[in-house]
């Protein structure tokens, strides 16, 4: 099971913001708040945005060797619908919009946001839901 996740950001407030917002949506709830960063938690696991003062770029390259997204269940595709429809309020653009919610193919809805700093968020509902099919 994974324990946490940290993700370091060039701007903690716009992290904090778009984030938050995010994983509140998602069922995280406030976990840890520190100068330099702030942690959300959904049972034992945690993810942390932090502006570490070891940094040694000012930009997230999600196209580089490391991370490339987090991936995250959002129960059925009305709320999927639901929260990419919010998602540009809080900082996140829809990637891949000429073929979402199937960008991944046509056996998997989701929808793929980017935040203003680059990370990349997957948020997956089952196909296969026929009230909104």
């Amino acid at each position: 099971m994974l324990h946490h996740v940290e993700l370091w950001v060039p701007d903690l407030e716009r992290a904090v913001a778009s984030w938050g917002w995010l994983l509140t949506e998602l069922g995280y709830e406030p976990f840890q708040d520190w100068p330099a960063g702030r942690s959300w938690r959904h049972g034992p696991t945690y993810i942390v945005v932090e502006r570490s003062p070891a940094l040694s770029a000012d930009a997230h390259d999600r196209m580089r060797p490391g991370l490339n997204h987090l991936a995250f269940h959002v129960g059925d595709r009305a709320r999927l619908d639901e929260v990419v429809l919010q998602a540009p309020a809080h900082g996140w653009r829809l990637l891949f919009a000429d073929r979402h919610p199937f960008a991944g193919g046509p056996e998997h809805c989701a929808g793929y946001l980017e935040d203003r700093d680059g990370f990349e968020v997957e948020l997956v509902a089952p196909a296969a839901d026929p009230a909104v099919a």
